[in-house]
């Protein structure tokens, strides 16, 4: 599913919103949880799941083409850790 189809969703499901203000409250959701991880805090939605950051550190890689070894630089990456009511779900639960 992508952004879209969730507008369009939520605005089916919910005939009494206008479309641009559901798009609006979908935006300002996925924003914040943009902002909240950018301030390095954990953002959870029960049942769900929570997303958090990762530190990866500095390495020492390998170019897979030329086999030489180049330095990874250390950086941060969104990690996701599902809810025990999605991976119930996922899981035939």
């Amino acid at each position: 599913m992508i952004r879209s189809e969730l507008i369009q969703k939520i605005s089916e499901e919910n005939p009494h919103l206008f479309q641009r203000d559901v798009e609006r409250i979908v935006n300002t959701i996925f924003e914040e949880i943009i902002e909240a991880l950018a301030r390095g805090d954990r953002v959870e939605l029960r049942g769900f799941g929570a997303f958090s950051v990762k530190k990866r550190d500095a390495r020492i890689g390998r170019n897979p083409r030329t086999g030489e070894s180049v330095e990874v630089e250390e950086k941060h990456v969104p990690f996701f850790k599902t809810g025990k009511l999605l991976r119930d779900r996922l899981n035939g639960g």
